[in-house]
């Protein structure tokens, strides 16, 4: 393709925003009414909806399925003279190809990033068919390359993120992944000089002309804050030859600009038109948001403040189903994530979704974003696909505010020095402007930030002595590996009298008070111990990890999350919701403020030294509404660099009864939590986890349904394995993963799918000796 490229540079307008005619581009959803096969059985043979993974696997996937599978779809087209079709995949795992009307079309390597597919050539007025042809089998020339047997995770398959059909005008705004241009194609916006009176940057905007003829065009863009005040601006545009595309840039200034940051997530919608003399031919919305990162020799700044960034990581994974989930439940973990008091997450080990990187700019969570590696570094193809995979990461999400720094390396990989220079070139040659920050595991000169895992130092010190290079340090994972392949308890003393399986981070919620205890003490004790480099080389830290995840190499569930794999909570959860200061205020449907929580079951098998986490000054705790105490929290080598450590009260012995803490600020109570020695079992609780979104009326989603087994007053059970059975009575509903499940620390927990739950959807959880419930899902 020829390149036009329009230097014309327009100065901000402010002016009213009049309402064009409707653009010719359609986005449609094309997830709908699949037909699928795979390993060529006819046994096999379905009708699926998208997002779907190839098998419903066990709890843990021992031996997941690997193999060929094909996706069939039929659909009908009008396609005009004057426009352009266009399958857009968000991701396929991991090779594909695509075939339309019986012409092959594209064939796509890489399991993370999105991928364009022009059928303008082939469609048809009526009906057409595409078939995707998916293959996940090990490839050692495909990031990330290692075997699932012998990876840290499972990378699953299928068409598992969703699919569009887009109708364009031939005059129209590229992808910027499909346009495949270093540093341009599609949308690219910019803020190079931020300030909290004003903003300026720059727009660009890449135009396709596929006529046949020559074509005369101008843009406008407006910039929409959430208060609804609009900023216009406009390029007169130029004619292009057909056949040929250009880069249309547009200078911006944005007076007293609404900026992005942790607790203020502003966000703009930008609006570009697109007009070929007074008719609007296109028309392309996203968001994007406002705000200046700078990592100096004094730390990390967000918008001018310093901040000592507080993170976990993420694996993508939902139990069963596998990495295929719903845009809903992507936001979901976004909203647990900040609502366990963390302000940002590093995206272990590959490009995570479109809508979870939404949630993060609308939440306020900044990202670490990722490329797909894990202990492999592979043949010159592995390296080509490796370094494409940058570009496309890039170009899929530079206008995201969330974005602070970029890991441009193979997770715990021997890495050639000619493979990390060329990755961090070509980020920069994406990225070429002020704010970018690459990350690497790997001490090296290339990177601007050094990424070490706790583990990858020494005791006691670990990193916070760091001293080599004028690089700062980011603390990418802790308080897992060096608790569980090493002996690194800082507090020895107890530490010694613990067996092996007690001392370490990796505990199943069913692994009891005691050790869900220690899981918290390590994670603690390790944000302590990383909080003594903040004002050296350390700017911030991302524990291990945020929800247990599976592994291609082990047959069990790796444990170290702060929640399990149904994302219900353990102790270690609500230590880190009280790292958050009480001052700080969040959206209304988030968790924020001022908190206390008892982290006990209070039954006989309980310590008596009882811990509570709060944020509050002073907490008071009482046995039976009598005062056992009011105290200060406890501050001693394991906690004195927290901003709130906890709260130890010794009880002595076990009286039965309800705990209840009160937490004081400035001496008035502001927050209370109850804990209550439980009771036989005798009911079922069933209740739907939300976190911020309900089901969605006309797309499939998953969401999980949990049923507590509580005594007769509705205090949880913590000792109960019953079975419970569950029934749905709906259309378009199932349970994944089976019927029956045996309670774990008194939860059972099922997967729902949903279809298009547009009327109620009923669930009956029954157990023997127990009366059955019904809850209803409107």
């Amino acid at each position: 393709m020829k390149k036009t490229l329009l230097a014309i540079i327009i100065a901000a307008q402010f002016i009213a925003c009049h309402k064009p005619a409707s653009a010719t581009r359609t986005k449609k959803d094309f997830g709908s009414n699949w037909q699928f096969m795979r390993d060529n059985d006819p046994a096999t043979a379905t009708s699926v909806n998208l997002p779907h993974t190839p098998r419903i696997e066990k709890l843990i996937p021992i031996n997941q399925w690997q193999g060929d599978c094909v996706y069939t779809k039929t659909f009908d087209v009008s396609p005009s003279a004057d426009e352009k079709l266009f399958l857009y995949f968000e991701g396929v795992m991991h090779e594909s190809i695509i075939v339309v009307n019986g012409q092959q079309l594209a064939h796509h390597k890489g399991g993370y990033t999105p991928f364009t597919v022009d059928i303008t050539s082939v469609a048809k007025v009526g009906s057409n068919v595409v078939e995707v042809k998916v293959n996940n089998e090990d490839n050692p020339m495909i990031p990330p390359g290692k075997t699932i047997k012998t990876l840290d995770f499972n990378y699953f398959g299928g068409i598992y993120r969703n699919a569009y059909l887009i109708r364009t005008n031939k005059l129209y705004i590229t992808d910027a992944v499909n346009a495949q241009i270093a540093g341009g194609g599609g949308l690219f916006i910019k803020f190079n000089d931020i300030t909290p009176e004003s903003a300026e940057g720059t727009l660009t905007i890449n135009v396709q002309n596929d006529f046949d003829i020559a074509k005369t065009f101008s843009i406008k863009a407006i910039l929409t804050d959430a208060a609804g005040k609009k900023h216009e601006f406009t390029n007169p545009g130029t004619t292009m030859q057909p056949g040929t595309y250009g880069t249309g840039l547009i200078e911006l200034k944005i007076d007293k600009p609404l900026l992005w940051s942790v607790t203020d997530p502003n966000l703009y919608t930008l609006e570009v038109q697109l007009f070929s003399g007074k008719k609007l031919v296109d028309s392309y919305t996203t968001k994007t948001g406002i705000r200046k990162i700078e990592i100096t020799d004094k730390g990390f700044f967000l918008n001018g403040k310093k901040m000592f960034i507080n993170g976990t990581n993420r694996h993508q994974e939902y139990p069963y189903v596998g990495y295929a989930i719903s845009d809903e439940a992507q936001y979901r973990d976004a909203v647990r994530i900040k609502n366990a008091g963390f302000d940002m997450v590093r995206l272990s080990h590959y490009p995570q979704s479109e809508a979870f990187m939404n949630a993060c700019d609308e939440l306020g969570v900044l990202v670490m974003n990722c490329i797909s590696g894990w202990q492999f570094f592979g043949n010159e193809e592995f390296v080509k696909n490796s370094h494409q995979e940058i570009r496309d990461l890039a170009r899929r999400d530079r206008n995201h505010p969330s974005v602070f720094a970029w890991e441009v390396s193979l997770n715990e990989s021997e890495m050639s020095e000619e493979y990390m220079k060329k990755a961090n070139e070509i980020l920069r040659a994406e990225l070429p402007h002020k704010g970018i920050y690459t990350a690497g595991w790997m001490d090296n000169a290339n990177y601007d930030l050094f990424i070490p895992a706790r583990q990858h130092g020494k005791a006691p010190d670990y990193w916070n002595n760091y001293t080599k290079g004028d690089r700062k340090i980011f603390i990418a994972e802790y308080g897992d590996w060096e608790y569980y392949a090493q002996n690194a308890g800082l507090n020895q003393t107890a530490f010694a009298n613990l067996k092996e399986e007690e001392r370490t981070s990796r505990q199943l919620r069913s692994a009891g008070e005691k050790r869900l205890l220690q899981q918290a003490f390590n994670f603690m004790e390790a944000f302590n111990s990383n909080l003594k480099g903040k004002d050296k080389s350390t700017i911030g830290q991302a524990n291990w990890l945020m929800f247990d995840y599976n592994r291609g190499y082990s047959p069990d569930i790796e444990s170290s999350g702060i929640s399990d794999i149904f994302r219900i909570p353990k102790f270690a959860y609500y230590f880190y919701q009280s790292q958050r200061s009480p001052k700080e205020k969040l959206a209304p449907e988030l968790v924020s403020g001022p908190m206390v929580h008892i982290a006990t079951y209070w039954d006989a098998k309980s310590p008596t030294d009882v811990t509570v986490y709060s944020n509050c000054d002073e907490v008071a705790l009482y046995l039976n509404d009598v005062l056992i105490a009011k105290q200060k929290p406890t501050r001693n080598t394991f906690t004195d660099q927290l901003q709130h450590p906890p709260f130890v009260f010794s009880l002595g012995k076990f009286t039965p009864g309800t705990l209840r803490a009160e937490g004081f600020i400035e001496g008035k109570p502001v927050s209370e939590h109850k804990v209550s020695t439980p009771g036989a079992p005798a009911r079922l609780q069933v209740s739907l986890d939300h976190s911020g979104k309900s089901i969605n009326a006309s797309k499939p989603d998953v969401v999980f349904v949990y049923a507590k087994i509580t005594d007769d007053k509705g205090t949880l059970v913590h000792d109960s394995n019953l079975a419970v059975t569950f029934e749905v009575i709906a259309e378009n509903a199932e349970i994944i993963g089976g019927n029956t499940v045996t309670a774990e620390e008194g939860i059972a927990t099922i997967v729902l799918r949903t279809e298009k739950a547009e009327g109620a959807v009923l669930i009956k959880a029954s157990t023997p000796g127990l009366t059955p419930t019904t809850y209803k899902i409107k």
